[in-house]
């Protein structure tokens, strides 16, 4: 094994431009480099952020142990499931205008949901509560669009009568991306470029990291026999580039970002709906996306917590999410990343890793150990 080395701590701004850098918050960094230092992680990029103004970021550990590059600001990562909150707001927009309804059968949009599928919700869907099943990776490599995948979900059998309990379930967020592009006309990438991406700035945010966003992304690790970390496969690949646009661009976890990036998302979501100006929500539809939606039903990967329209929001804070406010939405991934929007302490708390094998990315210690310094923070 190389031995991790320290990255140096590159603050980055995020509003505006023409100020200068915050100070990174130092029991943030001494949190992340005992991450690293333990083999817990590569390195990490952390981000505190309030409606106006970043208030720390910066970048710990190793991008690539092998090439011993550390780890950048602008990291590139691969967020996986914190796509899903960026769904839900594509679909606020389109139901904002009027295009549907959150309670309207999704079978009114897409024909392939037919017989016991015919009544499941948009809102269902983004609960997590349609009851729909997964479709297996090896079923969806030769697909290259969310159409192409439609029949393949509807093909599968109910697991639980629609709206009855809480699964976590792929499926149900696709057929939203599939939604988005039959209500707007846009493919889902597109409408997504042209939506949010290109207004807020996320100019490393997409589907097909280009060559330039290739250099920069940081390795993906799962811990190795003898306690170290050895590199990782990204599956969500299913063997094709990371540029190439025959991958279906899936709607529950396909996006990458960096922290700037998705702190700009956040802010959006923070200040209710609008950023620099432009707005792209109303503050009514920002508050019913991030409600609890699942009602007494038992959600979730950590305890005390409550189930929105695509995002996950804690009811009551405790383990991991103890440093949280009632009321806090966000979402975490499944190689570790996690950004949750606190409206009480009107923070943005962003993590990105790239660790594959947590047993609980959403209950790690790194994610406790972050949220725990930074609400400390000033």
């Amino acid at each position: 094994m190389i031995p991790l080395r320290r990255a140096l701590l590159l603050p980055f701004l995020l509003i505006p431009a023409a100020r200068a850098a915050p100070p990174a918050i130092a029991a943030i960094e001494t949190a992340m480099r005992k991450s690293v230092e333990s083999r817990e992680i590569a390195g990490a990029v952390t981000l505190v952020a309030d409606a106006d103004e970043l208030r720390h970021l910066s970048a710990v550990g190793m991008a690539d142990i092998a090439a011993e590059k550390p780890m950048p600001t602008d990291a590139i990562f691969w967020i996986a499931s914190m796509t899903e909150p960026v769904t839900a707001t594509a679909a606020a927009m389109l139901a904002e205008e009027g295009k549907f309804a959150w309670d309207d059968p999704v079978s009114k949009y897409l024909p392939e949901f037919t017989g016991d599928k015919a009544g499941i919700t948009i809102a269902q869907c983004l609960s997590h509560t349609s009851g729909l099943s997964d479709v297996p990776r090896e079923e969806t490599k030769a697909i290259s669009t969310l159409a192409e995948l439609m029949p393949l979900v509807a093909a599968k059998p109910l697991r639980f009568k629609p709206g009855s309990k809480w699964e976590y379930c792929q499926s149900g967020i696709n057929a939203i991306g599939r939604l988005i592009e039959v209500a707007s006309g846009k493919s889902y990438p597109d409408f997504l470029q042209e939506r949010l991406f290109d207004p807020l700035g996320m100019k490393d945010t997409g589907f097909y990291p280009g060559p330039e966003a290739v250099a920069r992304l940081a390795k993906s690790y799962r811990k190795s026999a003898d306690g170290g970390l050895e590199e990782a496969d990204l599956y969500l690949l299913n063997g094709k580039s990371l540029s190439d646009k025959s991958r279906c661009p899936m709607a529950n976890g396909g996006l990458f970002s960096t922290a700037a990036d998705y702190g700009k998302f956040a802010q959006m979501i923070l200040r209710g709906g609008e950023r620099g100006g432009k707005r792209y929500l109303s503050e009514e539809s920002v508050r019913h996306m991030t409600a609890p939606a699942t009602g007494d039903l038992q959600v979730g990967f950590t305890p005390g917590n409550a189930w929105a329209l695509g995002w996950c929001v804690t009811r009551e804070p405790q383990g991991a999410s103890a440093a949280l406010s009632p009321g806090s939405s966000g979402h975490g991934g499944a190689f570790g990343t996690q950004a949750w929007i606190d409206p009480v302490k009107k923070r943005i708390y962003l993590l990105l890793v790239q660790r594959a094998d947590f047993p609980n990315s959403d209950a790690s210690d790194v994610r406790r150990d972050f949220q725990n310094a930074a609400a400390a923070g000033p």
